[in-house]
């Protein structure tokens, strides 16, 4: 099979790999959609030439792609069709643990001090016919949702999921959500179904539209007025009780802690943050 590989210096390659065999406990899947996160820009526009030596070397020799969705196509020793029916729909987690240690047992992999693969950065990811991954990693993709619909909400969604639930938000709280790509849009449409009154901030004007579309109360463009003024004055000057930066912006991360904490408050610098209060879980 033949599949992309960053190269670095916004270069790609497309470069011959053999057909993934699963091993014992794994599945092979046929990808129907890989999707592009935007950690993927690092390995894509590096240096071709790192400062250090070995840094990247395992990302020029594997398959890049850490959104994948697919199809099961062949199961190896040990799993059963129950476990992973062929032709099932599916996505993938995309970090592989040890399984046996207490942050694998509670769904984070990627804390594992065993060590992690990390499929599309060090091991072989989706931008290629096939993936061979641990079933265990297998999500399924519920029938009324696509495969490009299944490659995001296995990344950019779920990581807005777990934000929320860290955040503990409900319908008593007003959910600021600063950015409005991917990850900010999945922010804003499950903190409303969660019952949060949501505020998106953004610079540009369609994704502030499209926010108001996945159902944010207001808006406030960044780039026209203070956000954390409008936060106050949109909440009769309490500021929200949680944030959530989704844009990588040290600014907005600065912006998010102040609109959530309490007048003469302090909080540090934080990708979310909820404002201190008896009723919170932090």
């Amino acid at each position: 099979m033949r599949g992309v590989v960053f190269l670095g210096n916004r270069k790609l390659e497309l470069r011959d790999f053999p057909d993934p065999t699963p091993g014992p406990g794994d599945v092979v899947v046929a990808m129907k959609a890989s999707g592009m996160c935007g950690s993927d820009l690092h390995p894509y526009a590096r240096p071709a030439t790192p400062p250090r030596p070995w840094a990247w070397r395992r990302q020029w020799t594997v398959v890049a792609g850490h959104e994948p969705c697919g199809v099961v196509a062949e199961r190896g020793r040990g799993v059963s069709e129950a476990d992973a029916p062929t032709g099932q729909r599916v996505m993938i987690h995309h970090y592989k643990g040890c399984g046996r240690c207490k942050h694998c047992r509670v769904g984070w992999s990627q804390l594992c001090r065993q060590g992690i693969v990390v499929y599309g950065m060090t091991g072989h990811g989706g931008h290629a016919p096939f993936m061979s991954v641990p079933a265990y990693t297998l999500v399924p993709l519920p029938e009324p949702l696509g495969f490009a619909a299944g490659a995001a909400i296995s990344c950019g969604t779920g990581t807005a999921y777990g934000a929320l639930k860290r955040l503990d938000v409900s319908g008593r709280d007003t959910l600021a959500v600063f950015g409005q790509g991917p990850v900010g849009l999945s922010a804003t449409m499950l903190g409303r179904a969660m019952g949060a009154r949501v505020i998106a901030i953004d610079v540009a004007p369609e994704r502030l539209a499209l926010g108001r579309e996945f159902g944010a109360e207001a808006v406030v463009n960044a780039r026209e007025t203070d956000p954390v003024a409008a936060l106050r004055e949109l909440t009769h000057g309490e500021g929200v009780e949680a944030a959530l930066d989704c844009t990588g912006n040290p600014d907005a991360r600065v912006a998010a802690v102040r609109s959530a904490a309490t007048w003469g408050g302090s909080a540090s610098s934080a990708r979310a943050t909820r404002r201190p209060s008896t009723s919170a879980r932090t």
